[in-house]
């Protein structure tokens, strides 16, 4: 059996990563600006999408066609 706090995240798992996002983001903006905190928001964005792609073992010649096609 999980300890009480673990118990308890293990149904939270999305809000508990939605605040560190937060908290990360706020502490980007106010440290180097709004611009570039939304810079670096889109740039892990982009690394999230293009792991996940190759996680799933993604054809990439499909998947180029279909950005290419919009």
């Amino acid at each position: 059996m999980l300890p009480r706090p673990l118990e308890i995240l293990n149904g939270h798992w999305g809000k508990v990563i939605g605040v560190i996002l937060g908290l990360l983001f706020g502490w980007f903006a106010i440290t180097y600006g709004f611009w570039r905190a939304v810079f670096v928001a889109l740039t892990v964005a982009v690394g999230y999408y293009i792991g996940k792609q190759v996680d799933e073992r993604t054809d990439w010649q499909a998947f180029w066609d279909r950005l290419r096609r919009g």
